[in-house]
C-alpha cells in the first residue's frame, strides 16, 4: 500500500499549495504583510493595506476610501502610520477611558502600540512625522504607494504580528458635543477629531503580492488574491486525481492478491 500513498501525496500536497490553504506561509518566512482597514470611533470609511519587503525596503501599496473629506475648507490630511510593538490588535469601545464617545491615539495605544513608522507622502517616515499634516494623504480616499525603509523595531514588530496600520482623521460632526469640544492628545492647537484613529488594521502575512482587484473590501476567505479561477480548480484536480490513483493502487493489488 505505500506506493498508493505515494502517488496520493505529491498531488494533494500541489493542489493545496495552489489553492493558497492557511498555514503554508508564517511571518518568519513571508515577505507579504496585508491588512484589511476596519472603521473606529464612528468613522465609515474602510481600506486595505498590502507590505512587500526586500531586506528592510518596504513597497507600501493601500488603498481608503468613504473618510472625512474637508477639514478647514481644504483637504483633509489624515495622518497614518504602523503602530508597533502592543498588542497587535484595533482597540474595541472599552478602550474610550473617559467616556466621550471617542478612542483618541493615545487611549488606542495599549492595544496597537507607539508610531514605528509614519505612512506619509514624502520625506520623513520616522515617528518624527507622525503629525506632520502636510506630508499625509488627503481627502475621503487615496490610493498610495511608496517604497521606504523600515527600522528594525518595525521589521521586527511586523514579523512578530504585532504591526498595525491606523488612519487618523474624524469627521468632528460624527462626534458628541463633548468631544467636538475636545483638544487632540498629540497636538493641542488642533481638535481631537484631527488625529484621533479613524481606520485600523493588523498586518499578517500574506501569499499575495498585491492587493486583490476591486473594491477596498474585497479580500476575505481561504481562496482571496488568486488571479485566475483556473488555479482553484487545477488545485483541486490534482487533488481529485492523487485520490483516484490510491484507489487505483489499492485496487490492483487487491485483484493480484486473489
Amino acid at each position: 500500500m505505500k506506493k498508493p500513498l505515494l502517488l496520493l501525496a505529491p498531488a494533494a500536497a500541489i493542489g493545496l499549495t495552489l489553492l493558497g490553504v492557511p498555514g503554508t506561509a508564517s511571518a518568519a518566512d513571508s515577505n507579504s504583510y496585508q491588512a484589511q482597514l476596519n472603521a473606529l470611533n464612528h468613522a465609515s470609511g474602510s481600506g486595505s493595506v498590502m507590505i512587500t519587503l526586500s531586506g528592510s525596503q518596504a513597497t507600501v501599496t493601500e488603498h481608503f476610501s468613504g473618510l472625512a473629506a474637508t477639514f478647514g475648507g481644504k483637504p483633509y490630511p489624515h495622518v497614518q502610520h504602523i503602530h508597533i510593538g502592543a498588542m497587535g490588535q484595533c482597540p474595541t469601545n472599552s478602550a474610550d477611558q473617559n467616556g466621550d464617545g471617542v478612542i483618541s491615539t493615545t487611549e488606542g495605544a495599549p492595544s496597537y502600540g507607539a508610531i514605528g513608522t509614519t505612512l506619509s507622502t514624502s520625506g520623513d517616515t520616522s515617528p518624527a512625522a507622525g503629525t506632520t499634516l502636510t506630508v499625509a494623504p488627503s481627502g475621503a480616499s487615496t490610493d498610495y504607494h511608496r517604497t521606504i525603509t523600515l527600522d528594525s523595531k518595525t521589521l521586527a514588530s511586523l514579523k512578530a504580528g504585532t504591526a498595525v496600520v491606523v488612519v487618523h482623521g474624524l469627521d468632528p460632526a460624527t462626534l458628541s458635543k463633548t468631544a467636538q469640544g475636545e483638544k487632540s492628545d498629540l497636538v493641542p492647537s488642533l481638535p481631537l477629531a484631527a488625529t484621533s484613529p479613524a481606520l485600523c488594521g493588523t498586518l499578517v502575512a500574506s501569499q499575495m503580492s498585491s492587493i486583490p482587484g476591486g473594491s477596498a473590501a474585497t479580500g476575505g476567505g481561504s481562496t482571496a488574491g488568486l488571479q485566475h479561477e483556473g488555479w482553484i480548480e487545477l488545485g483541486a484536480g490534482l487533488m481529485l486525481a492523487g485520490a483516484a490513483a490510491g484507489g487505483l493502487g489499492l485496487r490492483r493489488r487487491s485483484i493480484a492478491g486473489n
